[in-house]
Protein backbone atom coordinates (compact mmCIF):
# COMPACT_ATOMS: atom_id res chain seq x y z
CA UNK A 1 0.00 0.00 0.00
CA UNK A 2 1.46 3.37 -1.01
CA UNK A 3 1.75 6.30 1.40
CA UNK A 4 -1.15 8.12 -0.30
CA UNK A 5 -3.35 5.00 -0.06
CA UNK A 6 -2.48 4.62 3.64
CA UNK A 7 -3.79 8.12 4.40
CA UNK A 8 -7.13 7.43 2.70
CA UNK A 9 -10.07 6.44 4.91
CA UNK A 10 -11.55 3.20 3.59
CA UNK A 11 -15.29 2.82 4.13
CA UNK A 12 -17.03 -0.45 3.29
CA UNK A 13 -20.65 0.01 2.26
CA UNK A 14 -22.70 -3.19 2.14
CA UNK A 15 -25.38 -2.89 -0.55
CA UNK A 16 -28.25 -5.02 -1.72
CA UNK A 17 -31.00 -5.10 -4.32
CA UNK A 18 -34.49 -3.92 -3.64
CA UNK A 19 -36.88 -6.68 -2.58
CA UNK A 20 -39.83 -4.92 -4.19
CA UNK A 21 -41.02 -7.00 -7.16
CA UNK A 22 -40.34 -5.49 -10.56
CA UNK A 23 -37.83 -3.06 -9.07
CA UNK A 24 -34.33 -4.22 -10.07
CA UNK A 25 -32.44 -1.42 -8.35
CA UNK A 26 -30.53 -0.67 -5.18
CA UNK A 27 -32.62 -1.08 -2.05
CA UNK A 28 -33.96 1.98 -0.25
CA UNK A 29 -31.65 1.23 2.70
CA UNK A 30 -28.56 0.79 0.51
CA UNK A 31 -29.14 4.06 -1.32
CA UNK A 32 -29.73 5.78 2.03
CA UNK A 33 -26.51 4.39 3.50
CA UNK A 34 -24.54 5.49 0.43
CA UNK A 35 -26.05 8.99 0.33
CA UNK A 36 -25.50 9.44 4.08
CA UNK A 37 -21.86 8.37 3.72
CA UNK A 38 -21.27 10.85 0.90
CA UNK A 39 -23.11 13.74 2.57
CA UNK A 40 -22.00 13.30 6.18
CA UNK A 41 -18.55 11.71 5.97
CA UNK A 42 -17.01 12.29 2.55
CA UNK A 43 -18.55 15.77 2.05
CA UNK A 44 -16.17 17.81 -0.10
CA UNK A 45 -13.06 15.75 0.73
CA UNK A 46 -13.47 13.14 -2.03
CA UNK A 47 -9.72 12.48 -2.28
CA UNK A 48 -9.53 11.52 1.39
CA UNK A 49 -11.82 8.49 1.04
CA UNK A 50 -12.20 5.23 -0.78
CA UNK A 51 -15.59 3.50 -0.77
CA UNK A 52 -15.63 -0.29 -0.88
CA UNK A 53 -18.96 -1.68 -2.11
CA UNK A 54 -19.84 -5.24 -1.18
CA UNK A 55 -22.92 -6.96 -2.55
CA UNK A 56 -23.77 -10.39 -1.13
CA UNK A 57 -26.01 -12.55 -3.28
CA UNK A 58 -28.07 -15.02 -1.29
CA UNK A 59 -28.21 -18.41 -2.97
CA UNK A 60 -31.80 -19.54 -3.33
CA UNK A 61 -32.29 -22.86 -1.51
CA UNK A 62 -33.91 -24.64 -4.43
CA UNK A 63 -32.30 -22.55 -7.14
CA UNK A 64 -35.60 -21.53 -8.68
CA UNK A 65 -35.91 -17.98 -7.36
CA UNK A 66 -39.70 -18.20 -6.84
CA UNK A 67 -40.24 -18.56 -10.57
CA UNK A 68 -42.91 -20.70 -12.16
CA UNK A 69 -40.53 -22.05 -14.77
CA UNK A 70 -39.27 -25.47 -15.65
CA UNK A 71 -35.56 -25.98 -16.13
CA UNK A 72 -34.78 -28.84 -18.47
CA UNK A 73 -31.15 -28.48 -19.41
CA UNK A 74 -27.79 -27.43 -18.00
CA UNK A 75 -28.03 -24.36 -20.26
CA UNK A 76 -31.17 -23.25 -18.38
CA UNK A 77 -29.26 -23.24 -15.09
CA UNK A 78 -26.27 -21.49 -16.68
CA UNK A 79 -28.62 -18.76 -17.94
CA UNK A 80 -30.10 -18.39 -14.46
CA UNK A 81 -26.62 -17.98 -12.91
CA UNK A 82 -25.67 -15.43 -15.58
CA UNK A 83 -28.88 -13.49 -14.89
CA UNK A 84 -28.10 -13.34 -11.14
CA UNK A 85 -24.55 -12.17 -11.83
CA UNK A 86 -25.82 -9.50 -14.25
CA UNK A 87 -28.26 -8.21 -11.61
CA UNK A 88 -25.43 -7.95 -9.08
CA UNK A 89 -23.21 -6.15 -11.56
CA UNK A 90 -26.04 -3.76 -12.44
CA UNK A 91 -26.47 -2.97 -8.74
CA UNK A 92 -22.76 -2.25 -8.23
CA UNK A 93 -22.65 -0.21 -11.45
CA UNK A 94 -25.13 2.24 -9.89
CA UNK A 95 -22.84 2.94 -6.91
CA UNK A 96 -19.59 2.96 -8.90
CA UNK A 97 -21.07 5.39 -11.44
CA UNK A 98 -22.19 7.72 -8.65
CA UNK A 99 -18.72 7.63 -7.10
CA UNK A 100 -17.09 8.51 -10.39
CA UNK A 101 -19.55 11.39 -10.87
CA UNK A 102 -18.50 12.94 -7.56
CA UNK A 103 -14.82 11.98 -7.76
CA UNK A 104 -14.61 9.41 -4.95
CA UNK A 105 -12.33 6.41 -5.45
CA UNK A 106 -14.08 3.07 -5.08
CA UNK A 107 -13.92 -0.67 -5.51
CA UNK A 108 -16.77 -3.16 -5.69
CA UNK A 109 -17.23 -6.90 -5.59
CA UNK A 110 -19.85 -9.63 -5.26
CA UNK A 111 -19.83 -12.57 -2.87
CA UNK A 112 -22.38 -15.32 -2.31
CA UNK A 113 -23.71 -16.59 0.99
CA UNK A 114 -25.45 -15.44 4.15
CA UNK A 115 -25.11 -11.63 4.08
CA UNK A 116 -24.37 -11.17 7.78
CA UNK A 117 -21.66 -13.85 7.79
CA UNK A 118 -20.12 -12.75 4.49
CA UNK A 119 -20.06 -9.06 5.44
CA UNK A 120 -18.27 -9.81 8.72
CA UNK A 121 -15.83 -12.13 6.92
CA UNK A 122 -15.07 -9.46 4.31
CA UNK A 123 -14.56 -6.84 7.03
CA UNK A 124 -11.98 -9.12 8.62
CA UNK A 125 -10.31 -9.77 5.25
CA UNK A 126 -10.34 -6.19 3.89
CA UNK A 127 -9.95 -4.32 7.22
CA UNK A 128 -11.85 -1.13 6.35
CA UNK A 129 -11.80 1.82 8.72
CA UNK A 130 -15.60 1.81 8.92
CA UNK A 131 -18.57 -0.30 7.82
CA UNK A 132 -21.77 1.48 6.76
CA UNK A 133 -24.98 -0.37 6.07
CA UNK A 134 -28.62 0.43 5.73
CA UNK A 135 -31.30 -0.71 8.13
CA UNK A 136 -34.97 -1.16 7.41
CA UNK A 137 -35.85 -0.02 10.92
CA UNK A 138 -38.02 -3.05 11.65
CA UNK A 139 -39.90 -3.30 14.91
CA UNK A 140 -39.18 -6.05 17.44
CA UNK A 141 -41.97 -8.31 16.15
CA UNK A 142 -40.74 -8.11 12.55
CA UNK A 143 -37.11 -8.63 13.57
CA UNK A 144 -38.01 -11.97 15.19
CA UNK A 145 -39.24 -13.33 11.86
CA UNK A 146 -36.93 -11.56 9.44
CA UNK A 147 -33.76 -11.02 11.46
CA UNK A 148 -31.44 -8.16 10.74
CA UNK A 149 -28.08 -8.12 9.06
CA UNK A 150 -27.26 -4.74 10.58
CA UNK A 151 -27.72 -5.92 14.19
CA UNK A 152 -25.49 -8.92 13.58
CA UNK A 153 -22.78 -6.77 11.98
CA UNK A 154 -22.86 -4.24 14.83
CA UNK A 155 -22.13 -7.08 17.24
CA UNK A 156 -19.63 -9.09 15.19
CA UNK A 157 -17.82 -6.92 12.62
CA UNK A 158 -14.20 -6.16 13.51
CA UNK A 159 -14.43 -2.42 12.81
CA UNK A 160 -16.70 0.46 13.78
CA UNK A 161 -20.18 0.08 12.25
CA UNK A 162 -22.71 2.77 11.36
CA UNK A 163 -26.26 1.74 10.49
CA UNK A 164 -28.50 4.16 8.64
CA UNK A 165 -32.24 3.74 9.10
CA UNK A 166 -34.41 4.60 6.14
CA UNK A 167 -36.63 7.63 6.52
CA UNK A 168 -40.26 7.00 7.47
CA UNK A 169 -41.44 8.55 4.21
CA UNK A 170 -39.39 5.93 2.32
CA UNK A 171 -41.04 2.93 3.96
CA UNK A 172 -42.89 0.75 1.42
CA UNK A 173 -46.40 -0.58 2.09
CA UNK A 174 -44.87 -3.74 3.55
CA UNK A 175 -42.09 -2.51 5.89
CA UNK A 176 -40.16 -5.77 5.41
CA UNK A 177 -39.68 -4.79 1.76
CA UNK A 178 -36.74 -2.61 0.93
Amino acid sequence: MSTSEASVTRIMVAVNESTIRGYPHASISSRGAFEWTVQKIVRSNASGFKLLFLHVQVPDEDGFDDMDSMYASPEDFKNMKNRDRARGLHLLEFFVTRCHEIGVACESWIKKGDPKEVICHEVKRIQPDLLVLGSRGLGPFQRVFVGTVSEFCVKHAECPVVTIKRRSDETPQDPVDD
